[in-house]
């Protein structure tokens, strides 16, 4: 089929180039995707802005950005492609093409305890995964340009360029190793807050300490002003030097769980109202492609009993 308009209808192959990048969320990717040369992805997505008469991305340093006519574009043809794909795209007894992996980004401590144990049934039947991980802020940057097809983040996103869903509550607990707890009057550090922790190392993911200060003014009241013993950016290596007997910190429970019911960590409170911080299931906004799909369903599944 060629790419010039000969009677005014659209050009399937074009819509279909496009809707491989808008799930993509870079050209190369969809080219990919389609089987086609990166040159000719990019002159069939700019003739069929010209056919429609508006723009469909805007393009970026890295990776472009579906516009909002973009996601109404490819909410209104994803469905019937899809179903055309599936009908004349395979011969019964034809090796099927492998789909792109599933490009997933989140914290690593998050996606290590809970995200990717709960996929294993999916990666058992054939989805693949890449995976990655940082700060909330930076892989949001990276959904928007394109680099991710889902991240997990710790931050709500604002606009309209992105979609995001209530995953899942992580409650945090103030935590010590039996040895650090036993030399603490925890009945006084219930009533008459956190001046019993006065002088114990403390130790954080972050220079901020920025979990440690939202439990003390969530759950004691007041100002936390203090300089972390130890600084490492993964909430695991917190909570195995806590163990060792290191200081206390806070982490969230999902994290240490099994070290509370073990006794290797001991909780140093049992507030009524523990602090609980959202995590949220981000994606760019209009139809995702079925694989990216069953990995979004197979996780609001999971997060139920999480």
């Amino acid at each position: 089929m060629s790419d010039r308009e000969t009677d005014g209808a659209l050009d399937l192959t074009q819509v279909r180039t496009f809707l491989a990048v808008y799930r993509a969320g870079t050209v190369t990717a969809g080219a990919r995707l389609v089987g086609l040369s990166q040159p000719t992805v990019t002159a069939q997505v700019q003739a069929l802005e010209k056919r429609l008469g508006y723009q469909l991305f805007e393009r970026l340093p890295r990776g472009v950005t579906p516009t909002a006519a973009a996601a109404e574009l490819a909410a209104r043809v994803a469905g019937p492609l899809d179903a055309l794909e599936h009908a004349i795209g395979r011969a019964p007894h034809a090796e099927a093409a492998l789909e792109p992996p599933v490009r997933l980004a989140g914290p690593a401590e998050m996606l290590a305890a809970q995200v990717l144990p709960a996929l294993a049934p999916l990666i058992t039947a054939g989805i693949r995964l890449t995976v990655s991980t940082g700060l909330s802020e930076e892989l949001l940057t990276g959904l928007r340009a394109g680099q991710h097809d889902l991240v997990i983040s710790t931050i709500r996103p604002r606009g309209r360029a992105m979609v995001a869903e209530a995953l899942i509550d992580e409650e945090f607990v103030l935590v010590a190793a039996p040895a650090v707890a036993a030399h603490l009057d925890l009945e006084r550090l219930s009533a008459d807050g956190p001046a019993v922790l006065a002088g114990l190392p403390l130790l954080s993911y972050a220079a901020d300490l920025p979990i440690l200060r939202r439990y003390w003014r969530h759950v004691f009241g007041v100002r936390l002003s203090a300089e972390p013993a130890v600084i490492v950016s993964d909430l695991r290596a917190v909570a195995a030097t806590v163990a060792a007997g290191a200081g206390i910190s806070v982490l969230p429970r999902y994290l240490c769980a099994a070290a509370l019911a073990s006794g290797t960590l001991v909780p140093l409170l049992n507030p009524a109202d523990p602090p609980i911080n959202t995590g949220f299931l981000v994606r760019r906004p209009g139809p995702s492609a079925p694989h990216v799909e069953q990995v979004i369903q197979h996780l609001r599944t999971a997060a139920r009993a999480w």
